[in-house]
């Protein structure tokens, strides 16, 4: 395979296009060795903590493996597990920080939204008890208040994980990080490109939309059928935990490598601009 033809100078910033068809291309084009290292990274979810750990830096090897590729260094399975095997505790550092970040952001964002649903269903209660009904123009303004307030929570959620985009990749590729300072790492990368990988990140949506709905649908087939049963016996309650959990993993399995290559692109794309990172990006051929 070979990457040149029609290929960006690394200091342009790569398009929307150019970022998701190059994360297809290195899914399609590695599929096997990707879909292996995803299976295996979600085998490890189900080991408490170390598990974890474990399961956070095989889906960043992805990520490295893919930014070699890019940059025309590409790397064994091998080669890039040693390195990443070395930093494990790091990923685990890493996820429970950004899992408290999360959290914590989850709780800033719902709170100024939780208000205005209060208003909005306190108004309702109050019109109701007092036997009122609300002006036309009131309720116009509620229902549009109502409408603005849940897509400007889906962008504000959506601004939160452009930041943390490629959380994990710098401590998967670069050498002077650890499991906090790759956290400060993405979210300067991502300075002054959020809107760009929101978009990004929309594109992927739709992409993996079909690969994820099919599972959707026979989780929730499945839940029905054994609900149904477990009411006559309630082991099927358990049952219908483990499908939903397979499921879940199956699905994950397959969309999750296709996350980590468009990362690498990203990452590949920000460092090259705010970075020079002076070295080309191939173009695969399949």
């Amino acid at each position: 395979m070979s990457f040149n033809s029609g290929s960006p100078s690394p200091i342009q910033p790569l398009s929307l296009g150019n970022v998701v068809s190059a994360g297809l291309r290195l899914y399609r084009s590695h599929l096997k060795s990707y879909l292996s290292l995803s299976a295996i990274a979600y085998l490890w979810v189900l080991v408490p903590v170390y598990g974890w750990a474990k399961c956070a830096a095989t889906l960043s090897l992805i990520s490295r493996l893919a930014f070699g590729e890019l940059v025309n260094q590409p790397e064994t399975v091998e080669g890039g597990r040693r390195f990443i095997n070395s930093r494990v505790w790091q990923f685990l550092v890493m996820t429970l920080l950004m899992f408290l970040i999360s959290i914590g952001l989850t709780i800033v964002l719902i709170i100024p939204f939780s208000v205005l649903f209060g208003v909005i269903i306190g108004f309702t209660a109050v019109s109701s008890a007092s036997g009122t009904t609300p002006s036309p123009t009131i309720i116009l303004l509620v229902a549009l208040l109502t409408l603005l307030a849940i897509p400007l929570f889906l962008i504000a959620l959506m601004w939160v994980q452009a930041r943390f985009f490629v959380v994990e990749v710098p401590l998967a590729v670069e050498d002077n990080v650890d499991g906090t300072s790759t956290i400060s790492r993405s979210w300067d990368l991502t300075k002054g490109h959020v809107w760009r990988i929101i978009g990004i990140l929309f594109v992927g949506y739709l992409i993996t939309l079909p690969i994820q709905l099919p599972f959707s649908i026979l989780s929730i087939i499945i839940q029905g059928i054994l609900q149904r049963l477990a009411q006559e016996n309630s082991a099927y309650t358990f049952l219908s935990s483990v499908c939903s959990l397979v499921l879940t993993l199956l699905s994950a399995t397959l969309v999750v490598p296709f996350w980590q290559a468009i990362k690498a692109v990203v990452y590949y794309d920000l460092r090259s601009r705010r970075e020079g990172l002076g070295l080309k990006l191939r173009d695969y051929e399949v």
